[in-house]
């Protein structure tokens, strides 16, 4: 059995060495074939960027690389590598695109041209407002215009006049005329002396508002008149008659008011938001509810200096010409003064493009069919229709016009019920492109991230806390300073500026890091919930 033992060994040994050696050169020829493979592969093509997001988790992206306030350079974004959430794009099927109505327009360089609209009533020019007043005591002995509203030409007759002053002006007058007449032959002297007491008559007479016609009826006739003649000295409408005749007049007392309406003014209100856009000398368009067909120009020459209290306006007056006398006093118009806030162009969206929450102002950038990027955008001024955009894209990206705000809405239903657990395997999209919620989830905690600091101000109003805090690990943020907003304003009531304090950070929908939880450093758990020990999520 001996024999048998060691030649079963020794065929044993034999195979297993039989099977080392084909092993081993099945690999060795294996080896080279395979890294000839790997160098002649092809190389791998580079991934697209898409976007640049904030290394904060903000709602803020951007298409080419910069740097946030801290200094801290934007992540990018390739593509296949988006949010499935939509937090920064928003997917829509094609055919909910075509049902929406969705439609888009190119941002572009436009010049800004607003119309501001207001409403008045016309009103005489101050300017052009005369007043007859005597300067004498005298009685009225027949009016000659006695009608309100009737128009008047420069030096017609007003009315006749009886007064004793008159009578002994004209008197003194015709005495130093006849002085003169007597020393005709005398010393140049005494003719001097007469001739300065004759003008002087004169103008005694000039003073009180006589007519020149008057004066020199006077001269003319020599004769001393009863009832002296005063006249229009302007043409215009008689405003106001407060003359009877046969009345007695003193001096300083109104007769007549009469008002030149070649021009008028146009008093209008201006709302106190549109004061910027109005300035000296602008052309204003001007209706007349009496002349629909009619289009009267004037300008603006007057901006007063207050605002009315009740109604937060501003009175300009438009000065406009008044050909034929078309234009009433008190008639009511309405104005339109075209204003160019910059007369260089900017970049304009259309107003319909901005969703405007009251806080921040966004746009849905284009990025492909069907996929809408919201993007945060700072604006300037607003004219028909465009608004002026200072921040946020460029000339040339096309924005939705039409339907974003339906967008927007879908887009919040989506994440609202992600939100509550629905996610992607918890609803689906029906044939019509609407979400169908599925059965109830409990919502789940948002991941919170713990960090300590101290306060440098606080405002209540806002519900806004700035923090100088060290570094936050689990979110990967270094030590700075920065600005929260508080869920809960109450958690703000106990706390002042330098205290020290821990607090916890959760994640809201829109990717902004809020403040869940804040006490003093060391102190006792908050009736709102302890401060959690833990780093994050």
């Amino acid at each position: 059995m001996k024999p048998i033992a060691i030649a079963t060994t020794m065929l044993a040994l034999a195979a297993t060495a039989l099977g080392t050696g084909y092993w081993w050169g099945a690999n060795r020829q294996a080896a080279p074939a395979v890294q000839g493979a790997s160098q002649h592969s092809p190389a791998q093509p580079e991934r697209r960027i898409l976007y640049y997001r904030n290394p904060m988790g903000l709602p803020d992206i951007s298409p080419v690389p910069k740097k946030d306030p801290m200094g801290m350079d934007y992540i990018p974004v390739y593509e296949g590598e988006e949010p499935e959430g939509g937090e920064a794009l928003v997917k829509i099927s094609l055919d909910r695109v075509q049902k929406l109505g969705v439609k888009t327009e190119a941002a572009a360089a436009r010049e800004l041209q607003r119309t501001v609209r207001a409403v008045g009533a016309l009103e005489a020019n101050e300017r052009q407002l005369y007043t007859v007043t005597p300067k004498f005591e005298g009685w009225i002995q027949k009016l000659h215009v006695n009608a309100t509203g009737e128009p008047v030409r420069r030096g017609q007759p007003l009315m006749d006049v009886y007064s004793p002053d008159l009578i002994t002006a004209q008197q003194e007058y015709l005495i130093a005329w006849k002085g003169l007449q007597a020393v005709k032959e005398g010393a140049p002297e005494i003719q001097e002396s007469m001739q300065r007491l004759v003008e002087s008559t004169l103008q005694r007479l000039r003073n009180w508002d006589i007519s020149e016609q008057e004066l020199l009826r006077l001269q003319r006739d020599g004769q001393v008149t009863q009832f002296l003649t005063l006249r229009s000295p302007v043409d215009g409408v008689v405003l106001e008659k407060p003359a009877l005749q046969g009345m007695r007049f003193m001096p300083g007392e109104v007769l007549y008011r009469i008002a030149n309406l070649a021009s008028v003014w146009l008093l209008v209100d201006v709302f106190e938001q549109d004061l910027a856009l109005v300035r000296l000398g602008q052309p204003a368009r001007i209706r007349i509810d009496a002349y629909p067909d009619k289009v009267f120009g004037g300008k603006v020459v007057f901006i007063y200096p207050t605002v009315a209290p009740e109604t937060r306006t501003a009175k300009v007056r438009i000065e406009l010409p008044n050909p034929g006398g078309l234009l009433k006093l008190a008639m009511y118009a309405r104005v339109e003064i075209i204003s160019s806030p910059n007369k260089a162009k900017v970049l304009a969206v259309p107003d319909s493009a901005v969703l405007d929450s009251g806080v921040r102002q966004v746009v849905l950038v284009e990025r492909g069919e069907g996929l809408y990027e919201p993007r945060e955008v700072k604006l300037g001024a607003r004219a028909d229709g465009y608004a002026e955009v200072l921040e946020g894209i460029k000339e040339g990206e096309r924005v939705v016009v039409s339907a974003n705000f339906l967008i927007d809405a879908e887009s919040n239903l989506k994440a609202a019920l992600g939100a509550f657990g629905h996610g992607t395997h918890g609803s689906k999209p029906g044939e019509d492109g609407q979400v169908k919620p599925a059965a109830p989830a409990a919502a789940p905690s948002p991941a919170a991230h713990r960090g300590e600091g101290s306060i440098k101000t606080i405002d209540l109003s806002r519900a806004m806390v700035k923090l100088a805090h060290g570094p936050i690990d689990s979110l990967q943020w270094p030590a700075m300073t920065m600005d929260f907003r508080v869920k809960d304003p109450a958690l703000l009531q106990s706390l002042k500026p330098g205290q020290k304090i821990a607090f916890e950070l959760v994640e809201e929908a829109g990717g902004e890091y809020v403040i869940a939880r804040i006490q003093p450093a060391g102190a006792s758990p908050a009736a709102s919930g302890p401060i959690s020990g833990h780093k994050g999520h």
